[in-house]
């Protein structure tokens, strides 16, 4: 399972490093943007992410460095592997985001 994580990880660091050239913004009825932060679980249920794109990759890089304490890195902020990799998904879709991402990752990766 610890592998599978660090594996999740690194092939998301290297799409995030890479940018997603896909732009899927949401937008209200009048055409005015709307923020989203909410992932879906496949369970159906809906959980409220508030990491911002600079936390999980911060997260991601203290993964990668004790990849044993990945369960608890991640029940510290609340997430488990599903969450965090859905919350993963999400920041690729933004090229902006996937920058921040990968610039905190990068910080951190020591």
């Amino acid at each position: 399972m610890i592998r599978t994580t660090a594996l999740a990880i690194a092939a998301l660091s290297l799409t995030l490093t890479f940018g997603c050239k896909k732009d899927t913004a949401t937008t209200t009825s009048d055409g005015s943007p709307v923020a989203t932060s909410e992932t879906t679980v496949a369970s159906g249920s809906t959980t409220q992410s508030t990491l911002t794109p600079e936390e999980l990759g911060e997260l991601g890089a203290k993964i990668k460095a004790k990849p044993s304490d990945a369960q608890k890195l991640l029940s510290a902020k609340g997430l488990d592997e599903r969450s965090f990799e859905q919350a993963i998904r999400k920041v690729s879709e933004s090229p902006e985001e996937s920058k921040r991402y990968a610039a905190a990752f990068k910080k951190n990766d020591a």
